[in-house]
């Protein structure tokens, strides 16, 4: 395969270390991770150790140096390796946003406290955004943050938190001024270890992406610190729309990777597999399928290539952003489902990886707004 445009020769040589690392530190255990339904404490350590946590975050707080493509590297790598499903082992949240929440609209004295620990693997950082009756509809969340004297006390329930089970650290999505709507929304950030009033809910049994843990999240007159608001209080809406571009980028960029792997794979199955006395590659369907998918997922790449230089130079489109996510996922759906189909019935089979990889897919179509609400983003900007 082509190199990128955006890839140089240092992030082709930490392209080269992080597909090592994964073979030797993540991938021996993947399965076990599957089945346990969480990633081990000590990867996400030994992922700190290797400098593969917060690689976009300045060295001055523990991190890189790097910047969004190396985090693009690292999450790319990562899905190669077949480790945890579309974020990885949680990373793509714990490094690529939580992370840069932190940086971009932190106190001085937050960067310092918290980003060396998420880059270490000291700390596991989430997002707790989505709500039972509140998901791609940010502005309806119920989770309250009320001030009293120095502190906030949180009331509220979230779910289907990336990282719900190992997090320490999660950037909490709460109205301050539950009267105001989405001019009401604040990002304050919980240190769950001493915080009474903040609850785990149980490990939720996903359809896919299972080494990814994912939970629901209790508070109950919560108390943290006034200073962990997270930037001015009212403004979080807005934090979150000004991340939000990146953030489906990444998306896209997980389900082009995915795309690529599943035509690898099936390529690969096709030329070893006979029926009928000859390789399911002799047959023209087959021909026609993998050359139908094999197409798409050079369009994704270009597309997300195109969009990832234009990012690195701070053109970053919300719109067009939207566009790559929306497609690009769906884009998946097809091409996995067609890769399944040619694996026959050993595609459904969860120890082959095209199976995994089919029930992963589906939920990039849900998670980082529906993809409804890309049309809808699109659609507006017509």
């Amino acid at each position: 395969m082509a190199r990128s445009a955006w890839i140089d020769d240092e992030l082709a040589l930490l392209q080269e270390q992080v597909a090592r690392f994964a073979e030797r530190e993540l991938r021996p255990h993947a399965e076990r991770w599957e089945q346990q339904r969480v990633v081990d404490r000590d990867a996400w350590r030994a992922a700190g150790r290797a400098g593969i946590l917060c690689a976009s975050i300045p060295e001055e707080y523990g991190g890189g140096g790097g910047n969004q493509a190396h985090e693009a590297i690292i999450a790319q790598e990562l899905i190669r390796a077949g480790v945890g499903g579309g974020f990885g082992i949680g990373n793509g949240v714990s490094s690529g946003i939580v992370a840069h929440y932190i940086l971009a609209y932190g106190t001085e004295a937050q960067k310092q406290r918290w980003l060396p620990r998420l880059a270490t693997g000291e700390f596991i950082g989430a997002v707790a955004m989505t709500e039972p009756g509140a998901g791609s509809d940010l502005q309806s969340v119920r989770t309250t943050a009320r001030r009293d004297d120095n502190e906030y006390v949180i009331n509220g329930q979230k779910t289907f938190i990336t990282n719900g089970q190992n997090c320490d650290l999660v950037v909490v999505v709460a109205k301050t001024d539950p009267t105001l709507g989405a001019k009401g929304i604040s990002l304050i950030v919980v240190e769950t270890a001493d915080c009474v009033g903040f609850q785990r809910g149980k490990n939720l049994n996903k359809v896919g992406m299972h080494a990814q843990d994912t939970s629901e999240l209790f508070f109950t007159d919560a108390r943290v610190p006034k200073d962990n608001l997270l930037g001015v209080e009212g403004r979080g809406f807005i934090q979150l729309m000004e991340q939000l571009a990146w953030e489906r980028l990444i998306l896209a960029l997980n389900a082009t990777v995915m795309m690529e792997r599943a035509v690898e794979i099936t390529t690969a199955y096709v030329r070893d597999r006979t029926a009928f006395g000859q390789p399911l590659l002799a047959f023209q369907n087959t021909q026609f399928k993998l050359a139908e998918a094999k197409t798409k997922a050079v369009i994704a790449r270009t597309f997300v290539d195109d969009l990832m230089v234009k990012i690195l130079r701070g053109e970053a489109d919300p719109v067009t952003a939207a566009m790559a996510k929306f497609w690009t996922s769906d884009t998946l759906g097809e091409v996995v489902d067609e890769c399944v189909q040619l694996h026959g019935g050993y595609g459904y089979m969860a120890e082959y990886e095209i199976g995994r990889l089919w029930a992963d897919a589906r939920v990039m179509r849900i998670y980082g707004g529906a993809n409804e609400i890309m049309k809808s983003i699109v659609a507006r900007a017509l």
